[in-house]
């Protein structure tokens, strides 16, 4: 059987190629609507197929988006990477993801893989400082969007989060249940890079103990960003002489590691501890009690990182940063998620 081509979609609509191919690619010119009806449906009796494989060699560009993701096994990077992919959806993109696992190598790997696939767009969820990446960027001279974490070493439009001041306002709304103070389970990392969420996450909550005329001093632990590992070292945490009265973890992932240590430790939260993290993953909503968390729009944040990667300005949310205009900093506002870990009830 002959290959149907867009000749034969043309001969039997009464149209020319050009405008089945504005039919199949929407655009980039506009077609009336009996016309693209007639097209649609000479596709459908044909049986026409498409040769994406020829359209992207022919404009040097595929419908793909590639996204690297830390990992996607945690709830946050599971949840952004769908966000990510319904966005594309919506532009007529597909997506593909590659994990890092915190890994150098790894991350150049996916660089160059979806770079070399002449993908439409790049869409990095940095693992780390990322200079190798930032030489790998510089090498293909391309446009990657950053999405979540601004790395200092990538100069490429970002999207993100004011992570400093959601945790500054988590901190302070423990310290108005009258705690003492409160302590904070950052990341195992030290490094005090900029861009970095967590590392921003343990900044606010500095902020807000010093302007309580409080010291953190002796009041920052360190923990992976899983539930498991947060687990364990929370259980050496509560069990110790110095359990702090109020705990702000640098993620949900944590908090919840956090609750489950409470819980085998028999600790009240929040009569005997208040918890709260960052993120407000879906499951936040489920543990026992609720956890209070920072939230955000990702699936603004989605759109706008699509749209940036494909050279769409239609998504407007966000307010530039102090680094530059906005269309190289887009910062979304967080809004308190407030439960029952921190005494209050859910709202």
């Amino acid at each position: 059987m002959a290959k149907v081509t867009r000749d034969d979609v043309a001969r039997l609509a009464g149209t020319s190629t050009a405008v089945v191919s504005y039919v199949i690619n929407n655009g980039p010119r506009p077609v009336a609507p009996a016309t693209r009806e007639r097209v649609l449906a000479a596709i459908k009796e044909l049986g026409y197929r498409p040769d994406r494989v020829a359209q992207a060699m022919a404009s040097q560009r595929t419908d793909l988006i590639g996204l690297i993701v830390p990992d996607a096994r945690q709830p946050f990077f599971a949840e952004m990477a769908h966000a990510v992919e319904q966005a594309a959806a919506e532009r007529g993109k597909m997506v593909l993801v590659g994990n890092s696992d915190y890994l150098d190598e790894r991350e150049v790997h996916y660089l160059r893989a979806f770079l070399g696939m002449r993908v439409s767009g790049l869409i990095l969820i940095s693992q780390g400082p990322s200079e190798h990446a930032a030489t790998e960027i510089d090498a293909w001279d391309a446009r990657v969007v950053l999405l979540h974490r601004r790395p200092d070493a990538i100069d490429d439009v970002a999207v993100v989060l004011d992570d400093v001041g959601g945790a500054r306002r988590l901190t302070r709304h423990l310290l108005d249940h009258g705690h003492a103070y409160v302590a904070c389970l950052g990341g195992v990392d030290s490094t005090p890079e900029s861009g970095d969420p967590v590392t921003d996450h343990v900044t606010g909550w500095r902020e807000a103990m010093h302007e309580a005329g409080l010291s953190t001093e002796g009041r920052l632990f360190k923990a992976p960003y899983n539930r498991y590992d947060a687990y364990r070292v929370a259980l050496d945490l509560l069990a110790g002489p110095d359990r702090p009265p109020a705990l702000v973890c640098a993620t949900d992932d944590q908090a919840i590691g956090v609750l489950r240590a409470a819980r085998e430790l028999r600790i009240d939260v929040p009569g005997e501890l208040a918890v709260a993290g960052f993120d407000d993953v879906k499951e936040a909503a489920l543990t026992d009690p609720p956890l209070t968390t920072v939230g955000s729009d990702r699936e603004a944040m989605a759109r706008a990182a699509i749209d940036l990667a494909i050279g769409d300005q239609r998504s407007g949310n966000g307010t530039a940063g102090e680094s530059g205009p906005g269309d190289r900093l887009r910062q979304f506002p967080v809004t308190l998620k407030i439960r029952g870990s921190c005494g209050c009830p859910d709202n």
